[in-house]
């Protein structure tokens, strides 16, 4: 793709780096915001960056957030005992939409996936398994997608629990093999999370 400006070449360069986004598609974005007012980019360039610069991780829940403690972990009428386990931010609030959960989330950063180098290390399961022995949780739901890399992680957070008697349980699969839960609708997901199993009668399945 030939450009007649340098800037307009490394612009486009630069949005094409986002997921999903090729050059051409690249080309049309940058484009449009060479047709908006200059306020307008200024205050997209700005919000971009502070949210570079500014954005926390939940010291309990790793859930991204604006404080120290998400509003979530801070909200003393949700049930800290019961803990939902998920890969990012995306899950939460497609749980969240719900209105069928009162409890609190562990956001594991992603899944286990060899192929892309993800171990565990990667995650953030070291520290859920600390607050497992520490006696603050009674009950772990998992609740990631249900594919190999879900079914992967599910599987390794079970063994590094044994021992703990912690009550272990999945949503139940109204979710497809394969799907991810922010794709799934509000209702199906909610009576997931409510008509949840047992994990060790997930692995029968």
């Amino acid at each position: 793709m030939d450009f007649s400006s340098k800037l307009l070449e490394q612009a486009v360069d630069e949005m094409s780096q986002l997921p999903g986004i090729g050059k051409r598609t690249a080309l049309r974005l940058v484009l449009h915001l060479l047709k908006q007012p200059e306020e307008q980019t200024s205050r997209l360039s700005k919000s971009l960056l502070d949210l570079r610069e500014n954005i926390k991780l939940c010291s309990n829940c790793f859930n991204i957030s604006d404080t120290e403690l998400c509003e979530i972990c801070a909200n003393p009428n949700r049930v800290s005992e019961i803990v939902c386990v998920v890969e990012d931010i995306r899950d939460v609030m497609a749980i969240e939409n719900t209105g069928q959960y009162r409890g609190h989330y562990h956001v594991l950063g992603g899944k286990i996936s060899p192929m892309d180098g993800i171990g565990p290390s990667q995650l953030t399961i070291k520290a859920l398994i600390e607050k497992v022995r520490e006696g603050k949780i009674e009950e772990i739901i998992f609740a990631l997608s249900s594919t190999l890399e879900g079914d992967t992680t599910n599987f390794y957070i079970f063994k590094q629990l044994e021992g703990t008697g912690i009550k272990t349980s999945t949503i139940a699969r109204g979710i497809s093999v394969g799907d991810e839960l922010e794709y799934a609708d509000e209702v199906t997901l909610g009576r997931s999370i409510t008509n949840r199993i047992p994990f060790e009668n997930s692995l029968k399945s």
